[in-house]
């Protein structure tokens, strides 16, 4: 019973701290450009699905069949992650074409190689709600700030116990 015990222990640590972590990261840049995004459409579905965790990183070149995420990215304007589906040359530079996979038809404008935030390389399906969840100042003291707190609380009471056994066998 003691190891189940402490097998969900870990498990709890490891994943608040990856929820943490993956908070972090997408709310932070981190080195090398990497970026997390969450999926807020279903204009990619099935493949990537609404909820859907996204890890993008900037490329040299684009290739048609990528899944790229492009277009502003502010408080108040949300990327577009689509997939390539032409590419044309022109003197200012590359322009794609992109379109979502449960849309019929393409993207009305074109995308510049220059508004290309990054081709997707991975991707977590529907852990995304989690996340936005944990950006939000309920969710970050749910999911975040009450079980750190829990667990500082736990290795107290543990560091506590063992100062008092060792004064005991002293």
């Amino acid at each position: 019973m003691k190891i189940i015990t402490t097998t969900i222990y870990y498990i709890f640590i490891i994943t608040v701290l990856a929820l943490a972590l993956l908070l972090a990261a997408s709310l932070f840049p981190v080195t090398g450009n990497y970026k997390v995004k969450v999926v807020l459409s279903g204009s990619m579905e099935p493949t990537l699905p609404i909820g859907s965790l996204i890890f993008l990183r900037p490329a040299s070149s684009y290739t048609v069949g990528d899944i790229i995420t492009f277009g502003k990215d502010t408080k108040t304007s949300v990327p577009t992650t689509h997939r390539i589906v032409s590419m044309r040359t022109e003197p200012t530079g590359k322009v794609f074409r992109t379109k979502g996979d449960a849309n019929e038809d393409e993207d009305s404008r074109d995308v510049l190689q220059t508004e290309i935030i990054g081709r997707v390389f991975f991707d977590l399906p529907y852990i995304g709600y989690v996340l936005d969840f944990a950006k939000k100042p309920v969710g970050f003291v749910l999911l975040v700030i009450l079980p750190a707190l829990a667990i500082i609380f736990d290795e107290i009471t543990n560091i506590w116990k063992e100062v008092k056994k060792r004064k005991e066998t002293s």
